[in-house]
């Protein structure tokens, strides 16, 4: 197809979706689905992970196992969580970042401060130390 899209086919994306997991010790899980992209789903997504933190999370691990692309207003959300968790003294710690997803934190430099881990366990191992 040498770049060209035919007429009337769409790349469709899932819109994101949201699970929190609370845990003992102000610290959530956030499992993301779809993609992390501009629109009502991401606000709906935002929303949910600040409301957790205003309810006193600040140990948060999000689960990007599921998620296929993140686009500038994504990684903005990300970067703000991680920001006002900060701003708490709190942490925010990733996992199952797709290859595709890593590149962007690492073109935009974000992957100095956003921390990759390799699994769930390792996330919340690391959170343990904190």
């Amino acid at each position: 197809m040498n770049g060209f899209q035919l007429p009337g086919v769409y790349n469709v994306r899932m819109p994101v979706s949201v699970e929190i997991e609370k845990l003992p010790g102000g610290t959530a899980v956030v499992t993301m689905q779809g993609s992390v992209t501009l629109g009502t789903s991401l606000s709906l997504a935002d929303s949910q992970i600040y409301r957790t933190i205003a309810d006193g999370v600040t140990k948060m691990v999000i689960d990007l196992t599921g998620v296929d692309y993140v686009d500038s207003a994504g990684l903005g959300m990300l970067v703000y969580a991680y920001g006002t968790l900060n701003e708490k003294q709190g942490t925010l710690r990733l996992f199952g970042v797709a290859p595709r997803v890593l590149s962007l934190l690492k073109m935009t430099k974000t992957d100095t401060f956003l921390v990759v881990d390799s699994s769930r366990e390792e996330s919340l191992a690391e959170l343990g130390k904190v």
